[in-house]
């Protein structure tokens, strides 16, 4: 990421405190000690991985309530059965 950038994401990031308890705090400085830049990056990547997690977890909720029928599948799974042609015949020309 060059200087710039990094500047613009500064000045376009909304800034966001929170109070953890001492042995979060104990364990976060463990992983990601203040004095280095990597404190923010591991809270941001924490962050977008629980998000994603929370998503999953109501992607198959929704499934589990009404799930796909076979109807609903858009993949013939003939195609991937071993030995199918996979749709590369001879060249032309």
């Amino acid at each position: 990421m060059s200087g710039g950038r990094s500047i613009y994401m500064l000045l376009h990031m909304k800034q966001v405190l929170i109070e953890i308890d001492d042995e979060v705090a104990k364990r976060l400085e463990q992983v990601a000690p203040a004095r280095s830049r990597q404190r923010s990056d591991f809270i941001r990547m924490a962050i977008r991985k629980a998000l994603w997690e929370r998503e999953e977890h109501a992607t198959a909720a929704a499934y589990r309530r009404q799930p796909d029928s076979a109807a609903d599948a858009y993949v013939d799974a003939r195609v991937w059965e071993p030995g199918a042609r996979r749709g590369r015949g001879r060249r032309r020309g």
